[in-house]
């Protein structure tokens, strides 16, 4: 098998991080905000921050924002914001809104922070692969960032795939999202149905098929598992089994969010058996260009 990594240059520059997108832009010495261009971080008044236009970030856990504050008003800020200078004197957030929130929240003054002279375009796709590279995004705010990437940067799958350190395959399927129904969408965006759930409706043609299966799958709270049974029943009714799905012992929420998380990060249909703490994962793969993905993964090669 190939080493995509050895033979790749742009898969050996993922280590890089965000900072390989943010030009260092030399400027002459003053006691002004640009200090901190050279990469030292400086505090930087909270209120003369303006948010970022372009994020991406549709929803922010409430109480996650509070766990940080305290942390913030016991430790401080660990890692500093990145922020550009604008004409007015102030300063637009290009990445650290949750930091920038959080410290507010806390009742900071000021806030660490890192000027980078940036474009409008620079500090959008910034901003966007930063919120990527994130793994607390719903599947919904991944597939609009990936959206936005292709129509206002023209990157290809590849490209995307490369910048965010994902595989082509997830940023496909993310994208397939996007043929969701608005009001499906929006079952996603609130965590009712998950990525798996989302990808096993769009085997549906019509958006009418789709919408009424989402419905059935909340009321019955169907698992990933049992929602890919019902869709194929529906979709071959001749193999269907004569009795309705029914409901499956909750699930604790901690395991559904790691089998979420790996869905996401695979791309593919991920089920994790728990009980108690011993049990299996397992992933499915429906070709072999799949299958040599998910061990190139694995095996980090």
């Amino acid at each position: 098998m190939m080493n995509i990594a050895a033979t790749d240059p742009k898969r050996r520059a993922l280590g890089k991080g965000l900072d390989s997108l943010l030009p260092r832009v030399n400027v002459a010495p003053a006691p002004s905000p640009t200090d901190s261009e050279g990469g030292r971080a400086r505090e930087i008044p909270l209120d003369q921050i303006d948010p970022n236009p372009f994020q991406t970030r549709s929803q922010m856990n409430e109480e996650q924002l509070a766990e940080l504050s305290a942390s913030i008003t016991a430790n401080g800020v660990v890692q500093p914001v990145l922020v550009r200078p604008l004409l007015n004197g102030r300063f637009q957030l290009i990445a650290g809104e949750r930091r920038w929130r959080a410290s507010e929240l806390a009742g900071k003054a000021t806030i660490p922070a890192i000027l980078r002279q940036v474009s409008d375009e620079q500090a959008m796709e910034i901003t966007i692969v930063e919120n990527l590279q994130r793994a607390d995004l719903n599947p919904m705010e991944q597939a609009r960032a990936f959206e936005r990437l292709s129509r206002e940067f023209h990157m290809t799958q590849e490209q995307m795939a490369v910048r965010t350190g994902k595989d082509r395959a997830t940023v496909a399927n993310f994208l397939r999202l996007l043929r969701l129904p608005a009001s499906v969408q929006v079952r996603v965006e609130s965590g009712e149905l998950s990525f798996g759930h989302a990808r096993t409706l769009l085997a549906f043609e019509h958006a009418e098929e789709i919408e009424k299966a989402a419905q059935r799958i909340g009321t019955l709270s169907l698992s990933v598992r049992q929602t890919e049974n019902y869709v194929q029943g529906l979709l071959h009714p001749e193999r269907a089994s004569k009795k309705d799905p029914k409901p499956e012992p909750p699930v604790d929420p901690n395991v559904r969010e790691v089998q979420d998380r790996l869905q996401r990060a695979l791309g593919l249909k991920v089920h994790i058996e728990d009980h108690h703490g011993r049990g299996k994962v397992i992933i499915e793969y429906g070709r072999l260009e799949d299958f040599d993905t998910l061990l190139e993964q694995l095996a980090g090669e």
